[in-house]
């Protein structure tokens, strides 16, 4: 089974231009491909994790990725999926965000020795003319039929500025700066980005010549992933200081049932034939799954020793509730509780077990807050200095999620 079929396999092709000669491109190793990603923050989260392991996918067969930084098309943004303008970044803080995307990449794709490249499109698109742009690229887009794309309809009632107009046009002039100066002749997305993309190759076919070598396949990267990475605290991270090892095994150990299945498919690297043995299993050895699934991508993002710790923390927590070396923690200092206590609602807040002190004071109204094994549905109660007896406090939010307080000295 080639590359190609085993992506099908997954469930990961949604549709594709020329699909034979991509098939033969990708299981011959030959496709130098592109996927771009827009430095937003300065983390990656769990959203990003299939066009991630996708990329290692396709270079463990031979393939050549280019892992495209959008550091000029961050600032002007993309309207897809949104229902108002993107917060305009400084280009300071667009290139801090490029440099920790970086180093997040490194652990799917290996950049030695010319095996994969990080481009950063801010090196062609900040250098344009604008009119010669209008001229040479406006020239070849219908707005018409750009009018028709999805990434622009759900914007038109609301409003859509001429700026975020232009992201098609520039990321399909990514493609075709890609195509010369790399050899870039395959480029990956999701459903959203399908008008997008197709723009690309279409601008490389009339720039460049109709023999000219480019391809698109689309792949369910975003319409899958914007389901992932949610939670009440926000984004779940892939940079450790943003989510905890054990907080991001915990998320995909309670995806739900419905999902695990095509979780393990698409993003983890568990052979195939063991993935599809699982689709048989019910009630326990669903849970089982769900742990391998949360031990494979816990393991690729933090390590294999995060991994362990992680597990075992999760399985000692969950049999007895006593196991605290390897829960997430916070250190409150003795200043954080004038008169030695402090609310349950602030304290909930101060350790971002709630996003906010009004979704504190719902936890602590549906008993779903205990503190050192007692429920709690006062909304008074307090935390004391005498509750850090045996040196921490472990505040449990429903049925799974633990938290350690720790009080500094």
């Amino acid at each position: 089974m080639g590359v190609y079929e085993e992506l099908q396999r997954r469930g990961l092709i949604a549709q594709t231009t020329n699909e034979e000669e991509i098939r033969e491109l990708v299981n011959s190793g030959k496709a130098v491909f592109y996927i771009g990603f827009d430095p937003t923050a300065d983390s990656l989260h769990v959203g990003h994790f299939m066009a991630l392991s996708l990329m290692k996918r396709l270079q463990m067969a031979g393939n050549k990725p280019i892992a495209l930084i959008g550091g000029g098309t961050a600032m002007i943004g993309d309207p897809t999926g949104k229902t108002d303008m993107r917060k305009m970044m400084t280009p300071e803080t667009i290139a801090h965000n490029c440099e920790c995307f970086k180093k997040q990449m490194s652990r799917f794709v290996d950049f030695s020795e010319g095996k994969a490249m990080m481009v950063n499109n801010a090196d062609w698109l900040l250098k344009l003319n604008y009119v010669e742009l209008l001229r040479e690229v406006g020239a070849c887009f219908s707005v018409n039929r750009m009018l028709t794309a999805e990434c622009y309809k759900q914007r038109m009632e609301r409003g859509l500025s001429f700026l975020e107009f232009n992201y098609m046009i520039m990321q399909s002039y990514d493609f075709m700066s890609l195509y010369q100066r790399f050899g870039c002749n395959l480029q990956f997305g999701g459903d959203d980005q399908w008008s997008n993309m197709l723009g690309g190759t279409e601008l490389i076919r009339r720039k460049l010549g109709k023999d000219a070598h480019a391809m698109t396949i689309n792949l369910l990267l975003n319409s899958e992933g914007k389901k992932m990475g949610k939670t009440e605290k926000g984004a779940v991270w892939l940079d450790p200081e943003k989510t905890s090892p054990f907080d991001f095994f915990q998320y995909w150990r309670n995806v739900d049932d419905n999902d695990v299945i095509k979780c393990l498919k698409m993003l983890t690297f568990v052979p195939i034939e063991e993935i599809e043995a699982m689709q048989q299993w019910s009630g326990s050895e669903l849970n089982k799954a769900k742990e391998i699934l949360a031990y494979e991508l816990t393991k690729l993002v933090h390590g294999q020793e995060e991994a362990d710790k992680a597990l075992e923390g999760a399985k000692a927590l969950f049999a007895s509730g006593s196991d605290t070396d390897n829960m997430p923690s916070t250190a409150i200092r003795p200043q954080d509780m004038p008169g030695g206590a402090i609310g349950l609602i602030d304290l909930l807040f101060f350790v971002k077990l709630a996003p906010s002190k009004a979704e504190a004071r719902r936890l602590i109204q549906q008993g779903g807050i205990a503190v050192n094994g007692e429920k709690v549905t006062d909304l008074k109660a307090e935390v004391t200095a005498k509750d850090f007896a045996q040196g921490y406090v472990v505040i449990k939010k429903g049925k799974k999620v633990f938290h350690k307080v720790t009080m500094e000295s």
